[in-house]
């Protein structure tokens, strides 16, 4: 069992942060390596993030997490970024440099791929088409880890198609804007389909899509989580498809900036996905 030397302080910044189940997953992986140390919610609005963050080091903080509103603006407030959080566009992880200095990361664009990997160990990131549906900041995310494990072309479809224009332009040649209007022939050959939007999210109304031309080989993933297993994937599930639950890039994020701050790199046990599991609306398939 490791033992940190020290304790170690981290937690999620948010606005509202009550919801979040951050501190769940941290606190269940300090208890399994047998860390000293706690990952705490911290509520703060948005004027005053430059005033907490830049709190962190005083405070004895080695980091900390970042959800809405945050991810954006603390990209102007840290004192580097690294590259990719600079492709996509927002920061989600803090880590306090040994100097005091903030280094932001993204850790999205990994959870995403790690989920893909989860549900299907051969998967390839070159192994084809994938569609993208949505154009906000996930999708940023999404469509630089798909790119950066090799995938040879992305549809972007987004019911605002200038949206979705001005992202493909960003990250070049391999990702091409579709109108949403063609989202369903889109599908033709993918072996990739990927929602980034909220439909499908808890109180909110269905994907409005068809399958049909949806090879029975894609994998399709749904990052939203809240119902674990969204109307996409129970119709994708019904037909035949490889389906990933947006749970498994909500805990994949997480593990790269849980060894930054406390020098291990967590795996994803079925007991911890089993404790989150549990604070989520039932399944049904």
């Amino acid at each position: 069992m490791a033992e940190s030397a020290h304790y170690v302080l981290a937690g999620v910044m948010g606005w509202p942060v009550a919801h979040s189940r951050s501190p769940l997953m941290h606190t269940h992986w300090i208890n399994q390596y047998g860390l000293r140390g706690a990952y705490v919610a911290l509520a703060v609005a948005p004027a005053h993030l430059e005033t907490a963050l830049r709190g962190l080091p005083a405070l004895g903080f080695a980091g900390c997490n970042l959800t809405i509103p945050h991810k954006v603006a603390a990209m102007k407030i840290v004192d580097r970024v690294d590259p990719l959080a600079l492709r996509i566009g927002a920061v989600n992880t803090i880590v306090v440099e040994a100097d005091g200095s903030l280094t932001g990361k993204n850790t999205d664009a990994f959870g995403f791929i790690q989920s893909l990997r989860g549900a299907q160990a051969q998967w390839r990131g070159d192994a084809g088409v994938a569609v993208i549906l949505g154009a906000g900041g996930a999708a940023r995310a999404v469509v630089a880890g798909l790119l950066d494990a090799g995938c040879p072309e992305i549809r972007l479809c987004n019911r605002t198609f200038a949206n979705a224009q001005s992202l493909a332009s960003e990250f070049g040649t391999r990702v091409h804007a579709v109108a949403w209007q063609e989202r369903n022939e889109a599908m033709r050959g993918a072996a990739v389909l990927v929602n980034t939007t909220n439909q499908g999210m808890q109180g909110e109304s269905a994907l409005d899509i068809s399958l049909d031309a949806l090879p029975l080989t894609a994998l399709v993933s749904d990052i939203v989580y809240v119902p674990l297993q969204t109307p996409l994937l129970q119709a994708a599930h019904a037909r035949g498809n490889t389906t990933v639950k947006g749970l498994g890039m909500l805990i994949n994020q997480a593990r790269p900036a849980f060894e930054a701050w406390f020098g291990v790199l967590p795996d994803v046990s079925p007991e911890l996905q089993k404790t989150l599991e549990d604070t989520l609306p039932p399944v049904k398939i």
